[in-house]
């Protein structure tokens, strides 16, 4: 199996369970040895799949009775998401960041499948062709937000 592969087996497993309900424990150790992987890989899997911009709070707890646990953002008002996805970056936000936003804001039906295209577009590397582009990015999505907060 490729690394690119087994991440995303491993996403996927997990956000199955996710589907079912809002949170699980898993333990780093056990997860590796069912996915015949490096606990690192867990970590990887972790830290760039289940991000806070993807609707994601992690907590990991570690020694020998360690798990991490994975919680679903509950989102209840709109105006308060919008507000803790703009105090997340200041001045620089990478493509990636952004595009994970955007996908969590079209979940949150604060954008249409076509709005979340054509902003993905925009925030990519292609959209902002600049020497400043994480620049660039965070400045428009802060005014895309506070945009948002005010139709709400």
């Amino acid at each position: 199996m490729s690394n690119q592969n087994t991440s995303d087996l491993i996403e996927a497993y997990l956000k199955k369970f996710l589907e079912e309900q809002a949170a699980i424990e898993i333990r780093r150790a056990e997860m590796a040895h069912l996915f015949d992987c490096v606990p690192s890989q867990i970590n990887y899997v972790i830290n760039t799949r289940f991000t806070i911009q993807q609707g994601y709070n992690v907590i990991s707890k570690r020694g020998g009775g360690g798990y991490i646990r994975i919680e679903k953002v509950q989102i209840s008002n709109h105006q308060a998401f919008l507000a803790s996805l703009d105090q997340l970056f200041e001045d620089y936000l990478s493509e990636n960041d952004a595009k994970a936003m955007i996908q969590k804001l079209y979940e949150e039906d604060l954008l249409t499948q076509r709005e979340g295209n054509l902003l993905s577009s925009l925030f990519s590397k292609q959209g902002i062709n600049h020497p400043d582009d994480q620049r660039i990015r965070a400045q428009l999505m802060h005014a895309l937000l506070q945009r948002l907060s005010y139709e709400n």
